[in-house]
Formats: structure tokens, C-alpha cells, sequence
């Protein structure tokens, strides 16, 4: 007699079992689901670090574009200076975000936060005080080490203290409060950019960072690491905390269990080994494409993207930076708060880039057909404006609820505890050398290949993602962390998983 095979579970010719990345499980075999979805005031805390570490990130993301213009007249600064500026707040956190890692894995995730806090706050006095040029770069390379810090060790705390039906909604949560920081940072240099105050535009983000470090101060410790730091009584009393009421066992023994099979702490080179090098490609692939499609060259250069357009004064480019990519960047990310657990990773990132994809064409368009001849027809300029404006918010609304809160929600999803400090950084870092090298040439790929060809580049990068997406990320939503490290194990070699 045969038996019947399960649909979502087929043997390969190895005999390893092969899961569909489309199923919606909610179990795997000999693993515990975690404790119920409850908001409790001490989650409420956790939910606090997260919103204040993408905050201050957001903040320096998004204050730069504002304050650029004010910074280049004071320190006569060269256009490469001017990428210097901009793009090694990304370099300091691509450092960051690998010392980070060790940071989390060593001290614990809520310890990291806190001195990313403390960096980043640093990090915005001495830039914000810069008496010239070599001293502002400095500081924000120290801004973004901190910053870098935090980028790891903040979506690690969500993806691990969260219950599993509200994790993908905790780690998105720092992608809102991201975008929230730019839309606040844009703000501010609305109100300051005509008195040309760009060290208060600066100074002003040490305050999500001193906010930050009273509340990691608060903060509970992730049970995950206490019990891989062999704390088994810390770990379930910051559980019966985080979760009154529930009993802390059968998900400590499920933590357990995944722990001892995973022979303690990784080493580098079990980081990069065969066993895991799926999950490490698709959290790597993950971090760059979401650089590479563009969205830290349009925030960063906001402001020269819609000058080039036909906003001439520095008011109109200031109203439109902010409404246009930090209001439509926070409306959007709210879809994907509402949705990633419910229609899952893989929709919401398939969903999205065609979007981008079609709306960077646009912009291209725009630049290529009616900007070039808006000298002899000065109308053409305010048609450009129109339609750049029109394609650049349909691009921020698609990243917003795709590319943005998926992505980071994914890549602190997919990693065994044993590595996931680690491997988190890497792909975190990856993601940051991307950030650092399309914010460095952003201007000169538009002096060598002109405006149009720039952003047409940025949207076949968008439909290389989908491609890639479609066949190598696998579907996270309603699995356990635990659960989904047996994913891994049980998947083909060559399948998504």
C-alpha cells in the first residue's frame, strides 16, 4: 500500500523533505508555537525601543536633504564633498551594523540599543557643532555607527520578543518609524531651512537618541538570549513579565530543545558555512535589492531631484519633498503594518516592486522626453514637475509597504538563534554597503548617464527583485522562529523553501 503524499511537503530524490514557500502553517513538526498574541504594557516598552531606534535613523536619513544646501554654501563644498557628507552616515553604520552583531549576541539585544543610543546621541552633538568640514564627517560617521548598532539590534529585539501572530507587524514598526523620522526630519527643515539653521536640523536628532536610552534602560531583556546565555530562570521571568498570565514552558522547552541542537554559539565560519547559506543568501539578497532600487538616493536627493523637475525655489522643493516622500512614506507603511501578517512576506514584496518598477520608468520618462526640452518650452517644466511628482509618490507608497518593512522583517525571521546576531549583521551590513555606494554615485551616474537612464537603471534593478523574489524567498508568515529554522533544515537544497 502507498501512502498518500502531503501536497506541501514532497520528497526529492535525497529523501529531504521540501516545503512550499506559499503555505500558511501555523506548526512544524516537534516544535512548540509560542505564547498568545497579547499587547501587554511591557511589550508596550519593547514597541517603544523599536519606534525610537528607526526614529533617530530616520531622522538623520531624511534632515540631510534639507540642511545640504545651507552646509555647501557655509563649507564651499565640492559636489564630492557634498556625496561625502550624505553618504558616510551610511559607511559608519555599515561598521556598525557589524559590531552590532557581536554586540547583540555578547551583551544581549536590549544592552546593544542602548548603546546605540548613546552613539547616535554623540554622534549628533559633534555634528551638529562641526566648526568644518573634516569634523562633520566625523560625526556622522558616528551618528551612523549608532545608528548601525541599532539597525541590528532593534528588528533582532522585535523579531524575538514579539509573539509569533504579531511579529512581521513589531519589525515593521520599525520601518514606520523610519519613515515617521523623515516625515518629522522634513519638517523641521521646512521650519528651519530659510534661516539657513542647519546645525539645530542636525542637533535636534540627539533627541530620539537620549529618548532611546531611557527606554532601553526600561526595556526588558529577550528571553531567546537569555536562554541561549544558559539563564533559564531570567528567561522565564522575563516572560511571565512580557506575557502575565501565560505559561513560560512549552515555549522555553521548544527554545530549548532548538538550542541544544544547535551546539552553542556559532562560529564565523558556521555563519558562512553550507548548512545555513540559504537563509544568509536570501537575508543578503533581501538587504541589497532594497538599496539598489533607488530609495536612499531619491530621500537623500530629494530635494535636486525635484529642482531638476521644475520646483525652482527652495520652498516648493521643501513642500514637496516633505508631503510627497515623508507623508506618502509613512501612509504606506501603515498598509503594510495592516497586512504582513495577514497576506504574508512574499505577497506584499511581489505586490510592490512592479509598482516601483513602473513608476521609476515614469520618472525616466519625464526627464528623457519632456524635461530636455523644457528650455524652448518653459511649459514642459511644470508638465516634468507634474509627472515626477505624480510617479515618485507611487514609487514611495510601493517601497513603503513592500521593499521597506518587509524586507527587515524578513531578514530577522529566517536566521537560527545560534547565528542570528551574526548573520543579521551581515546582511544588515550588506545592506548599508549598498546604501553607501548608490548614495555615493548617485550624482555622478546622473553626470554620466543623465537623469533618465539613472532612475531606468534603478527600475530594472526593481524587476531583477521580483524575478529573484519569486524563486528564492520563502513565505515566514504564522511560523515560530523555531519553526522556521526547521524550514531550513527540511527544504531541498535547491528549492525556496
Amino acid at each position: 500500500m502507498t501512502a498518500k503524499r502531503d501536497p506541501a511537503v514532497a520528497g526529492d530524490r535525497r529523501g529531504t523533505r521540501r516545503i512550499d514557500p506559499n503555505q500558511d502553517v501555523s506548526a512544524a513538526p516537534g516544535v512548540q508555537p509560542t505564547v498568545t498574541a497579547t499587547i501587554t504594557p511591557w511589550l508596550g516598552v519593547v514597541l517603544a525601543v523599536i519606534l525610537l531606534s528607526g526614529a533617530l535613523f530616520g531622522y538623520d536619513q531624511g534632515v540631510v536633504s534639507g540642511a545640504l544646501t545651507s552646509i555647501k554654501a557655509e563649507f564651499s563644498l565640492s559636489a564630492l564633498l557634498v556625496e561625502v557628507v550624505t553618504s558616510w552616515v551610511t559607511l559608519g553604520a555599515l561598521f556598525g551594523a557589524l559590531v552590532g552583531g557581536e554586540l547583540a549576541d555578547r551583551l544581549g539585544r536590549q544592552r546593544a540599543v542602548l548603546i546605540a543610543g548613546v552613539v547616535f546621541t554623540v554622534g549628533s552633538l559633534v555634528e551638529a557643532l562641526a566648526p568644518g568640514t573634516v569634523v562633520l564627517v566625523g560625526g556622522r560617521l558616528i551618528v551612523g555607527f549608532g545608528v548601525g548598532i541599532a539597525a541590528v539590534a532593534a528588528p533582532l529585539y522585535a523579531a524575538e520578543l514579539a509573539p509569533t501572530a504579531l511579529r512581521g507587524r513589531f519589525i515593521s514598526a520599525y520601518q514606520l518609524a523610519v519613515a515617521g523620522g523623515i516625515f518629522v526630519a522634513y519638517l523641521v527643515d521646512g521650519w528651519l531651512s530659510q534661516a539657513g539653521a542647519w546645525r539645530w536640523m542636525l542637533g535636534l536628532s540627539a533627541a530620539p537618541g537620549l529618548m532611546l536610552v531611557g527606554v532601553a534602560l526600561l526595556a526588558p531583556q529577550s528571553p531567546r538570549w537569555l536562554m541561549r546565555m544558559g539563564r533559564r530562570a531570567d528567561a522565564a521571568s522575563q516572560m511571565r513579565k512580557i506575557h502575565p498570565g501565560a505559561d513560560p514552558g512549552p515555549a522555553l522547552d521548544a527554545i530549548a530543545a532548538t538550542l541544544a541542537a544547535d551546539h552553542g554559539r556559532a562560529s564565523w565560519a558556521e555563519v558562512f558555512g553550507t548548512q545555513w547559506r540559504r537563509p544568509l543568501l536570501v537575508g543578503v539578497g533581501l538587504a541589497v535589492f532594497q538599496q539598489i532600487t533607488g530609495i536612499n538616493a531619491i530621500i537623500y536627493y530629494a530635494d535636486q531631484i525635484f529642482q531638476a523637475a521644475g520646483f525652482t525655489t527652495q520652498a516648493a522643493q521643501t513642500t514637496v519633498t516633505t508631503w510627497a516622500v515623508g507623508g506618502v512614506n509613512v501612509a504606506a507603511t501603515f498598509i503594510a503594518i495592516a497586512f504582513i501578517d495577514r497576506l504574508g512576506r512574499r505577497k506584499l514584496l511581489l505586490a510592490g516592486l512592479p509598482g516601483m518598477a513602473l513608476s521609476l520608468a515614469a520618472v525616466g520618462a519625464a526627464f528623457e522626453f519632456t524635461i530636455g526640452g523644457s528650455a524652448a518650452h518653459p511649459a514642459a517644466t511644470s508638465t516634468a514637475g507634474i509627472v515626477t511628482l505624480a510617479a515618485l509618490v507611487v514609487f514611495i507608497a510601493c517601497f513603503a509597504f513592500s521593499m521597506g518593512p518587509v524586507v527587515w522583517t524578513v531578514i530577522n525571521e529566517i536566521f537560527p538563534g545560534h547565528i542570528r546576531g551574526r548573520a543579521v549583521a551581515v546582511a544588515t551590513a550588506c545592506n548599508w554597503a549598498s546604501a553607501f555606494i548608490v548614495s555615493q554615485v548617485f550624482l555622478s551616474l546622473i553626470d554620466v548617464l543623465g537623469n533618465s537612464f539613472t532612475f531606468w537603471l534603478f527600475g530594472a534593478f526593481c524587476a531583477l527583485g521580483w524575478i529573484w523574489i519569486f524563486y528564492a524567498v520563502p513565505e515566514t508568515k504564522g511560523r515560530s522562529l523555531e519553526q522556521i529554522q526547521q524550514l531550513w533544515k527540511y527544504s531541498g537544497p535547491n528549492h525556496a523553501g
